[in-house]
């Protein structure tokens, strides 16, 4: 089966499908203003900005806003590949391991670079039947570059019954 890969690329790169997506699916993301700036096969790019409501009392994005952004940059590659996928495969985050390092004061991007690891979960628990737990790390930046968190999101995928 071909899996609609590009299909559900178009739907997130339309702004107004993705923010409806967000406004039905995921109301906090879309009050947050996260965005997805970047996504292809193997990468996913989403931005979360600093501003009313993403603050936090220290004059810094809330870490769980960032911690949203991130979850968002590999959970959409996981939803491109089990999109409309036959069998119907479930995702479920199962862990989440987070490292700080500098004050998120402005636009805050969050890149993911295992869709390929995503694929490669989902296709071993086809063939085997049993679930597959894999780790996808994201790594957010600032608009000039600085490292200023990674996650490190385990992710579980099985067939559903």
């Amino acid at each position: 089966m071909i899996i609609p890969v590009h299909g559900f690329i178009n739907m997130m790169n339309n702004p107004l499908k993705f923010r409806m997506f967000l406004f039905s699916r995921l109301p906090s993301a879309f009050f947050s203003g996260l965005r997805i700036q970047e996504i292809d096969e193997t990468r996913c790019v989403v931005s979360v900005p600093y501003k009313w409501f993403s603050k936090n009392p220290f004059r810094s994005t809330y870490f769980a806003c960032l911690a949203m952004a991130a979850e968002m940059s590999t959970g959409v590659q996981a939803m491109m590949y089990v999109y409309r996928r036959i069998p119907p495969i479930s995702m479920l985050v199962v862990r989440m391991e987070a490292n700080y390092f500098k004050k998120a004061v402005g636009v805050t991007n969050f890149a993911s670079e295992g869709g390929h690891l995503i694929k490669e979960a989902i296709n071993n628990a086809i063939g085997s039947g049993e679930a597959q737990k894999i780790v996808i790390k994201s790594t957010g930046t600032s608009e000039s570059g600085e490292l200023i968190a990674e996650f490190f999101i385990t992710w579980s995928f099985k067939v559903k019954k």
